[in-house]
């Protein structure tokens, strides 16, 4: 089948969006901070993230990317042996921060919305269980009410993978404003971007302590001496530490990103979201998840092509300048994690469905439009 041009630049899956006010905060920070580590602006970070939460600043703790903000969650809570309850329908950061801590389970997914499905880990359960990681998938949180009532029933710990999730909202309640252990990530083409960086979010003092001390490499209160310019110099260590802290640089960017999310980013990537439901929802050859937009802001754009005709139409799109994802192949399936001993029917079928269109706040509602039509005409083929 022949391409049809649409006449457009190339069209992004994914973009950072970055302007003159992120570089103006970034050059205040070289010229006129003049430290570029981890200092008073991670600080400011904080608690401006806090304050757009509604929660206190200790319950907020900055890290370089929403992998270590897993990480050192897990590693907060759990021992070398301890189990976690994880869907394998997720990107492999999930599975790498618990690996380096604590032991990966493999669990199914809800096909309606891809989170996690709570009676395959009910029979996945044992004595070693120490928490669950719901991953809210194209930043739906699924049904966290229940996700904490089977948290709460097996006496196990929550980990949320919020990665996709900033901003959104469950039960009219900020994601990150409650809830056990939350994390997120601040990469360059997540909702609000600091470069690279993530935070965890929890109420448990315990746990935020210990990920404030192993970011800065198990140094015991550490984070207090660079918040005021110092560092330490005379310390103590009794716990394993990482590099995991974030720079003023990256936080520099990321308040300015926090100030423009809920004005410009949250409701453009909405109704773009909303664009591409109106116009693919009905097609007999496209799925669409599950997914309540305003109170969720999507971070990605997958459907689900039937009959076979999903890598056909990657292809299709990608002539015609249009790029797309697979978010995500199965963790069961790589080497590190079973190598696929282990079938999971239901995320396997949608590995081989899922296709992510091209979601970011500059684009356009004709390019939306385009690629829909695109889609729609090489599906009538």
């Amino acid at each position: 089948m022949r391409g049809t041009s649409l006449n457009l630049s190339p069209v992004r899956l994914a973009k950072s969006i970055l302007g003159p006010d992120e570089a103006k905060a970034v050059s205040r920070v070289i010229l006129e901070d003049g430290y570029l580590g981890m200092g008073r602006e991670v600080e400011s970070f904080e608690a401006e993230i806090a304050a757009f939460l509604g929660v206190p600043s200790s319950h907020v703790v900055c890290v370089s990317s929403g992998t270590a903000a897993l990480h050192l969650a897990v590693a907060a809570i759990c021992k070398a042996d301890d189990e976690i309850l994880v869907q394998s329908l997720t990107y492999v950061a999930s599975y790498q921060a618990i690996s380096a801590a604590a032991i990966p389970v493999s669990c199914e997914v809800l096909e309606k919305n891809i989170t996690i499905n709570l009676d395959d880990a009910k029979s996945r359960i044992t004595p070693a269980t120490r928490a669950i990681m719901p991953v809210h998938y194209a930043s739906n949180p699924g049904d966290l009410s229940a996700i904490y009532e089977f948290a709460k029933k097996n006496d196990i710990r929550v980990i949320e993978d919020a990665a996709h999730a900033f901003g959104c909202s469950y039960d009219g309640k900020l994601i990150g404003s409650f809830g056990d252990i939350v994390c997120f990530s601040f990469d360059g083409i997540k909702n609000i971007t600091s470069g690279e960086g993530g935070a965890v979010v929890t109420a448990d003092a315990d746990v935020a302590q210990q990920v404030r001390d192993a970011r800065l490499l198990g140094v015991e209160k550490d984070t207090a001496k660079r918040f005021s310019g110092e560092r330490s110099w005379e310390f103590d260590v009794s716990q394993q530490g990482y590099r995991y802290h974030m720079s003023n640089l990256f936080a520099a960017i990321g308040r300015v990103q926090l100030s423009r999310f809920a004005k410009e980013f949250a409701p453009k990537r909405v109704a773009l979201a909303q664009q591409y439901r109106t116009l693919l929802g009905n097609h007999p050859q496209v799925n669409l998840l599950e997914s309540d937009l305003g109170a969720i802001i999507p971070h990605i754009q997958p459907i689900c092509v039937t009959a076979g005709r999903r890598d056909a139409l990657k292809d299709y799109l990608e002539k015609n300048s249009i790029q797309t994802g697979i978010h995500y192949k199965p963790n069961h399936l790589l080497s590190y994690y079973g190598s696929g001993k282990e079938s999971f029917i239901v995320s396997e079928r949608l590995y081989k469905e899922l296709l992510s269109l091209p979601l970011h706040p500059e684009m356009r509602t004709d390019e939306v439009q385009a690629i829909c039509n695109l889609i729609i005409k090489f599906l009538a083929s």
